[in-house]
C-alpha cells in the first residue's frame, strides 16, 4: 500500500511540475488556495466514500444527498431563523440517517448497494426539487453568518482555507480509525471476504452499516461546507456527479472496486491528484466540457491498473505456493 502511496505523490509532484512549466499561474498563493480549498471540499466526502468502498460496496447518492441536505440547510437558517449551530447538527444528523438507512438495506434487506444508492440518488434529488417547487434555494441579499461563514469559507493567515484545514483533520482521524483499531481491521476483514469474516465472529453486518453511516455523516458536513460555498442551490443540478469524484479519488488512492484494500493517506493524493488535472485543464484552455472525460479516464486507469496489480499478485502468489520448499 505504501508503494502506492508514493507513486501517486511522485505521479502529483510530476504532473503538478509539468503544469508549473506551461503555466507559472499554477504556483501564484492565488491558484494555491483556491485549489486546496476545492481538495478540501471534495476531499471530506471521498474520506467516507472510501470507508464504503473497502466494504465491497458503492455509494452512487451522493450528490443527490447534497442537493437535498444542502436546501433543508439553507431554509432552516433562512425560513426558520434557526441558530446556525442547530442548523448544522441536523443536517449532519439527517446525513447519518441517510447513511443508516443505506446500510439497514444492504445488510438486512440484502439488496445490492449498487441498487440501493441508485434509488437513493433519484428519491433524494427528487425529494429536494419538490421541497423547493424546483426552484433554487438561497440566501437573501445582506443576510450574513459571520462565524459560521469563517469556518465553513474563511482562510487562515489569508491563505489556508478552513476546508482543507478540516479534510486534513479528518483524514488524519480517519486513518487512525481505519488503520489503528479493530473496526479498521474488521472493515478490511469484511471487504476481503464477508463470509469468512463472519464465520470469525465478526459482526459483519454492523461493520457495513457502520462503513455507511460514516459515509453519511461526511456527506451531510460536506454539504454544509458546499451550500456555504455556492450560497444557493438548484436541486436539480447541484451536487451532479460528485460521487464520481468520491469514486475517482477512492479508486486513485488505492481502494480496490472488489473491497479489501485502500488507506486514506491514498484518497488524501487521490483528491489532491483529480483537482490538479481540474486545474491543468482549466489553465491550459480545455473546454470545461471535458472534465467528465478526465474523470472518466483517470477512474479507468485506476480500474485498469488495480486488477494489473491483482493479477501479478496471483501470479507471484501461484509461483510461491510452486516452487519447491527445500531440498531433502
Amino acid at each position: 500500500m505504501y508503494k502506492k502511496d508514493l507513486s501517486l505523490l511522485v505521479l502529483i509532484l510530476v504532473v503538478g511540475t509539468v503544469v508549473a512549466i506551461i503555466n507559472p499561474r499554477f504556483l501564484s498563493p492565488i491558484n494555491i488556495a483556491n485549489t486546496a480549498n476545492l481538495i478540501g471540499l471534495f476531499g471530506v466526502f471521498s474520506i467516507g466514500m472510501a470507508f464504503v468502498i473497502i466494504t465491497g460496496g458503492i455509494e452512487l447518492s451522493v450528490g443527490s444527498i447534497f442537493a437535498l441536505l444542502g436546501v433543508i440547510f439553507i431554509d432552516l437558517l433562512v425560513t426558520y431563523e434557526m441558530d446556525w449551530p442547530l442548523a448544522v447538527i441536523i443536517t449532519v444528523i439527517g446525513g447519518t440517517a441517510m447513511g443508516w438507512l443505506h446500510g439497514f438495506l444492504v445488510t438486512k434487506a440484502k439488496l445490492q448497494p449498487f441498487v440501493v444508492t441508485l434509488c437513493g440518488l433519484l428519491i433524494y434529488r427528487g425529494i429536494a426539487r419538490y421541497y423547493t417547487n424546483d426552484g433554487t434555494a438561497g440566501f437573501e441579499f445582506g443576510v450574513t453568518f459571520p462565524t459560521l461563514e469563517w469556518l465553513t469559507t474563511g482562510r487562515m493567515f489569508g491563505l489556508i482555507p478552513h476546508s482543507f484545514i478540516v479534510f486534513i483533520l479528518l483524514a488524519a482521524i480517519m486513518g487512525i480509525v481505519l488503520h489503528k483499531s479493530v473496526f479498521g481491521r474488521y472493515l478490511f476483514a469484511v471487504g476481503k471476504n464477508e463470509e469468512a469474516a463472519r464465520y470469525s465472529g465478526i459482526r459483519t453486518d454492523s461493520i457495513i452499516t457502520a462503513a455507511y453511516v460514516i459515509s453519511g455523516a461526511l456527506c451531510g458536513l460536506s454539504a454544509i461546507y458546499l451550500a456555504m460555498y455556492t450560497r444557493s442551490i438548484s436541486p436539480a443540478s447541484h451536487g451532479s456527479f460528485y460521487e464520481l469524484y468520491a469514486i475517482a479519488a477512492a479508486v486513485l488512492g488505492g481502494c480496490s472496486l472488489r473491497g479489501g484494500e485502500g488507506s486514506i493517506v491514498g484518497v488524501v493524493l487521490g483528491t489532491i491528484l483529480l483537482q490538479v488535472l481540474q486545474n491543468l485543464v482549466n489553465l491550459l484552455g480545455i473546454p470545461s466540457s471535458l472534465n467528465f472525460a478526465v474523470i472518466g479516464g483517470v477512474i479507468l486507469i485506476g480500474v485498469l491498473a488495480d486488477q494489473y496489480v491483482a493479477r501479478r499478485r496471483q501470479v507471484n502468489l501461484a509461483k510461491k505456493q510452486a516452487a519447491p520448499s527445500g531440498v531433502d
